[in-house]
């Protein structure tokens, strides 16, 4: 590696020796002890912040202090029976956000165990799938999504995740809740298996927005890695201020776990978490704790923008964007609206521990349409999905990268995991890409998502953004439609504004004055909503399997 970046070219991060790009910011230091996790890793960080989480919807804050005690009581109690969680076993997170979450995480994590993370938004039988794979032996829950945990789970035990002054429901399978494991005077003497960098932490499930999900295995080093990387990204360990974050993103996704129920209790920075996402709830908590940092995903920045004032910020200093590129016209929007506030983006994927690349400045976010630079202590090739060449600047093709956050593999599936990472690390991403002469990288599309018409390939994300310039259209998805004479050709799904009476037949001739004849739009549905994941990523599969099923 260091002969690659020796020869690589400055300006651009690439090497022709190697065929691939180097990260052009500094290198982040990693710890070399193989005996050290995560839990571990967080919590012996120097700072001076004081408040670690506060619930945003109670104001009941909870110092480092504390947070660390109850991690170490929860954990303490966890390690003896009846529940006897080791190293290796799997624990089950399927709640909403809460302050509780963190606690859960961490104190499992601490023990060498597992943990995998469910959207609460998930239905009975979706769980009982995950379970099925996972086959935790632990899930942390509410009473409200109790009945979504599976009662064929064998030995599955519950602990709620709320405090203890209300009776628990009359179900066998809780033994506690969060806040009786927490208050467990911990024991140093007890037993522990020894944990190591290369040992896993999480297992969570890739949102599948082209097939079925999988479960993405991430270790500790994985996470450490992370952590360093994102604290190196804010310069909070040498900030004499405490930045406040609101956490708006959900915790069971990897962005949210990875930030808030880990990296950030790192670098002493106060996390204010909301249950739910909810607008004016957002603005009251950004004034009311005094909000410096808002991480977000895209449709939180587009209602921002849309709202036909400007609204109350505060003391908001910087937004975070992440899950899915944003457009020129959406940072311009913002930037007119909102001029004291910096907008960052970050790109990432659960197999990379939400890493790859970021814009770290107001300067960076300027060259639009870029996920930014290679995150430190990245590599990245793009790769011709044809030849398997090896391209250089402004080439577009599928984007690998490697780096110490790449994940381990998928749980229990080698075929997957061969073919997605290389023997040497290298993680192919599915995402067909650029780099520029400056080292900037622009995702196009999912490679898995083109559409091929009469072998022509078309980037669905590229027509969704000019549709996004018609003034009439709110939201769009665009996808495959199957067609016997050509193989496939673009349908799209469109989301009129309110009062508009566009027709299918104008949203056809609006594309087709602008793009080559194989990319025309060749037939429309109108609907009320485009179904996305907790990212902001457009589900295509749900829209295919919804057109298909007419056929």
């Amino acid at each position: 590696m260091a002969t690659a970046a020796a020869a690589a070219d400055p300006r651009s991060g690439y090497c022709a020796a190697t065929g691939a790009f180097r990260s052009k910011r500094a290198e982040v230091p990693l710890p070399a002890g193989r005996d050290l996790d995560v839990v571990t890793f967080l919590a012996s960080r120097r700072h001076s912040g004081v408040v670690a989480l506060v619930d945003a919807s109670t104001g009941r804050r909870t110092t480092f202090a504390e947070l660390w005690r109850a991690v170490a009581g929860a954990a303490t109690a966890l390690a003896a029976p009846p529940f006897g969680l080791r190293k290796g076993h799997v624990a089950l997170i399927l709640s909403p956000n809460s302050v509780h979450f963190p606690v859960a995480a961490l104190a499992a994590m601490s023990l060498g165990a597992v943990v995998t993370t469910a959207n609460p938004l998930n239905t009975a039988a979706e769980v009982a799938k995950q379970v099925a794979d996972a086959r935790p032996v632990l899930a942390f829950t509410t009473r409200d999504l109790l009945p979504k945990l599976p009662r064929a789970a064998d030995g599955l035990r519950v602990v709620l995740l709320e405090s203890s002054s209300s009776p628990a429901p009359a179900d066998p399978r809780i033994v506690a809740t969060i806040d009786e494991i927490s208050a467990t005077a911990p024991d140093p003497a007890r037993r522990r298996d020894r944990v190591t960098q290369d040992d896993q932490a999480t297992l969570l499930y890739s949102s599948g927005t082209t097939g079925p999900s999988k479960g993405v295995v991430a270790t500790h080093r994985n996470l450490i890695s992370m952590v360093q990387i994102v604290m190196n990204r804010f310069r909070l360990e040498d900030s004499d201020t405490t930045e406040t974050f609101l956490c708006t993103v959900p915790m069971f996704h990897v962005y949210g776990l990875v930030a808030f129920a880990t990296g950030l209790l790192g670098c002493g920075a106060t996390i204010v978490v909301l249950s739910k996402f909810e607008l004016p709830e957002m603005l009251r908590c950004i004034s009311a704790y005094g909000v410096t940092y808002l991480p977000l995903v895209p449709p939180i920045l587009v209602a921002m923008v849309a709202h036909p004032k400007p609204l109350p910020l505060g003391n908001l200093r910087k937004v975070l964007s992440g899950g899915a590129p944003l457009s020129k016209e959406l940072i311009e929007g913002f930037r007119e609206k909102y001029p004291q506030v910096e907008i960052l983006q970050g790109y990432g994927l659960t197999e990379s521990t939400a890493i790859g690349a970021s814009t770290d400045s107001a300067e960076e976010s300027r060259r639009y349409g870029t996920a930014g630079l290679l995150s430190p202590n990245t590599e990245a090739k793009i790769v011709d999905p044809d030849t398997g060449e090896a391209l250089p600047v402004n080439r577009t093709g599928e984007l690998w990268i490697r780096g110490p956050y790449v994940m381990k593999g998928y749980f229990n599936n080698t075929e997957a995991t061969q073919a997605t990472v290389t023997p040497d690390g290298w993680l192919k991403t599915g995402d067909l890409c650029y780099i520029d002469e400056d080292g900037y990288l622009f995702v196009v599309d999912r490679l898995k998502e083109l559409i091929k018409y009469k072998g022509y390939q078309v980037p669905p994300a590229e027509l969704e953004a000019l549709l996004l310039t018609h003034p009439e259209v709110s939201d769009v998805a665009v996808i495959p439609f199957p067609d016997r004479d050509v193989g496939q050709f673009p349908m799209a799904y469109v989301v009129r504004k309110k009062g508009s009476n566009l027709s299918a037949q104008e949203v056809m001739e609006f594309v087709a004055k602008q793009v080559a004849p194989y990319k025309k739009v060749r037939k429309v549905a109108f609907v009320t909503d485009i179904p996305k994941n907790a990212s902001g990523k457009i589900l295509r599969k749900d829209l295919i399997k919804l057109a298909t099923s007419k056929l």
